[in-house]
């Protein structure tokens, strides 16, 4: 099974966000178990950056986002084609478009992602429905 980790829940990992970080922990888990197989898209990878650097310090921050990519998370590439995509989208929020662009375009079985809009979409659930759903809870 291929799921793409959202932002939030990849932020909620790596900075213990409470009170989200236990299931991102088991979502992490569970990619380290190699039980499924977790992907983030690369225009997400900057954003995940921006936010931990408020958290920790630059060394930390990229030691952080070189950890997850080295053994957790495959990254999908942003084209300009995935953006052309995603700016002709019928999702309000660009980020939340091209994020399900690149789902798409890697056949994702699930989104993981909190973000209550993005939600509606039919691959996207949220962390504990996916923990509840494929027995990682």
């Amino acid at each position: 099974m291929k799921i793409l980790v959202d932002t939030n829940v990849i932020v909620d990992n790596l900075t213990l966000r409470e009170p989200f970080a236990e299931e991102a922990k088991k979502i992490f888990s569970m990619i380290a178990e190699r039980r499924i197989t977790g992907y983030v898209n690369t225009s997400s990878v900057t954003d995940i950056y921006y936010i931990i650097r408020k958290t920790f310090n630059d060394t930390d921050s990229r030691e952080k986002i070189r950890t997850i990519l080295k053994y957790f998370l495959q990254a999908i590439e942003v084209t300009k084609d995935d953006c052309f995509t995603a700016l002709d989208s019928t999702l309000a929020d660009f980020e939340d478009a091209l994020v399900a662009v690149c789902a798409d375009k890697e056949d994702i079985d699930f989104i993981v992602t909190r973000d209550t809009q993005f939600l509606k979409l039919e691959k996207a659930i949220s962390p504990s429905d996916f923990l509840k759903k494929f027995k990682g809870a």
